[in-house]
């Protein structure tokens, strides 16, 4: 099979699905990720693209891999409507600072870059729903950001409960608050005893119990739905395009902090599609397993350390697993294995080297004196997840191509931090400012995939069943 519109598993254990069934059924049956039978050639299509203001252009960019699922009419209306929410006309403007460009993905509404991918695919959602008259009871781990964008992604809408999952005491006040002070019936806050990677865990655990999953209507929004993934191809391409027409060069090279490989993974999708990208540029916090995997070949599991960057506190990258269906040539037998291998020994290896993607590691003090430098030197505020990726892409500049670093969030999303690393409380925004004396409503919970189904199924009998949306909860 050869089209980009049909997706498959990389375990192999489904037939091929739409556009649209992926997009509902998030983590494959078989416990894989869905990706496209075929990654379509852009290039040339690239000249058309060049100019287009950000919501056509993710129009073009997923049409490529949507089909017949949802007509053009109505994906030209859904990416309209998602990115008229950013504050920026640009979306995701680029800024030159020093010697490096800033892709700022912080313009929408959480100050987050999870909100460019989770607009889009909370009025995706909605719109599938209204077509087919199902119901959808989304089910996420987030280490930080996700939880927030995809609250406000798909808050008060019809036809949808959303259950979030945090480490507690492991994201940022601000993070917490941007979850737990959304009060809409629909929306149901859980603080994890644990980690990111324990609630990863519960959600695949949860989401591989079909009957549980077919009973409740589960829906993903973490970055295992494919449709996350393709919506953050889009700025990829329009950072390009705008870097590379501002300084007359062919092409740029990309730095993306990432702990959880999605981010990263956009990237390589784009880069593999043909958008003018010499090279990824992969950067973590001391949580190095991806760092240490592009040097060395070894995927090998280790502690999470707790950083100031801790939406990159993973040592799990659920991602990964995409990735690795390319490494291996498409072979989902091989990937079962690698992936069965490492969830018993915490480690698997893969000969050679991927061309494409650089790595490197940044440190606390490291990104400290990152931020530090770039305030006093530039004016520019960086977050301490951006500061990573601006540490690392500083080691790998190169003379005749541009180096776009991606910010992943608002400086005032980690206000404290930054305080406390320039001696001045300068990281603010409206936004942010009102939320620490709002309520408050959470679950705490064990890290437990027993805990959790007993909570939704609780929760969910409070709810009308028909549609199953919640009324009130008390």
């Amino acid at each position: 099979m050869n089209d980009p519109a049909m997706y498959l598993s990389t375990r192999g254990g489904i037939e091929p699905v739409s556009f649209r069934d992926a997009v509902l059924m998030g983590l494959a049956t078989d416990g894989g990720l869905l990706l496209p039978s075929a990654i379509p050639d852009a290039t040339p299509k690239l000249d058309a693209w060049r100019q287009l203001p950000y919501a056509q252009l993710a129009a073009e960019v997923m049409a490529l891999f949507v089909g017949d699922s949802i007509p053009r009419t109505a994906l030209d209306e859904l990416t309209a409507r998602s990115y008229a929410t950013f504050r920026d006309p640009e979306v995701t403007p680029t800024v030159q600072v020093g010697p490096v460009h800033i892709l700022e993905l912080f313009h929408g509404p959480t100050l987050a870059f999870k909100d460019v991918a989770l607009q889009f695919l909370g009025n995706l959602f909605e719109h599938i729903l209204e077509q087919t008259g199902a119901t959808l009871n989304i089910l996420g781990a987030t280490s930080g950001d996700t939880g927030s964008a995809a609250i406000a992604g798909v808050r008060g809408k019809d036809r949808i409960n959303v259950f979030i999952m945090h480490p507690h005491g492991r994201t940022s006040a601000v993070q917490e608050r941007q979850m737990t002070t959304v009060l809409d019936a629909n929306v149901h806050n859980i603080a994890i005893d644990g980690t990111f990677d324990d609630g990863q865990r519960v959600l695949k655990e949860i989401f591989n119990d079909i009957s549980f999953k077919t009973e409740f209507h589960l829906g993903a929004v973490n970055s295992v739905n494919w449709a996350r993934i393709l919506a953050q191809t889009v700025y990829y391409f329009h950072t390009a395009f705008r870097v590379c027409e501002r300084t007359g060069a062919p092409a740029i090279q990309a730095c993306v902090p990432t702990g959880n490989f999605g981010d990263v993974f956009a990237g390589y999708i784009a880069c593999q599609m043909g958008a003018p990208i010499r090279r990824l540029i992969l950067a973590t916090n001391e949580n190095d397993i991806l760092a240490r995997f592009f040097n060395t070949g070894v995927y090998r599991q280790g502690e999470v350390r707790p950083t100031t960057s801790p939406a990159m506190d993973i040592q799990i990258a659920s991602n990964f697993e995409r990735y690795l269906y390319y490494r291996t040539g498409s072979a989902p037998e091989q990937v079962r294995t690698l992936m069965n291998q490492f969830q018993r020994e915490g480690e698997l290896r893969i000969d050679g080297c991927e061309e494409g993607i650089v790595a490197g590691v940044g440190t606390h003090e490291q990104t400290a004196d990152i931020i530090r430098t770039y305030h006093k030197q530039h004016g520019y505020l960086l977050d301490p997840h951006t500061a990573v990726g601006v540490t690392v892409a500083e080691r790998f500049l190169l003379n005749d191509i541009p180096t776009v670093c991606l910010a992943t969030a608002h400086p005032a999303k980690f206000g404290q931090t930054i305080a406390d690393i320039v001696k001045e409380d300068v990281a603010h925004h409206a936004l942010i400012d009102g939320l620490m004396d709002l309520p408050t409503r959470c679950e705490f919970l064990p890290a437990e995939k027993s805990a959790v189904q007993t909570f939704m199924r609780q929760t969910l009998k409070r709810c009308d069943l028909e549609p199953r949306v919640c009324k009130a909860i008390s």
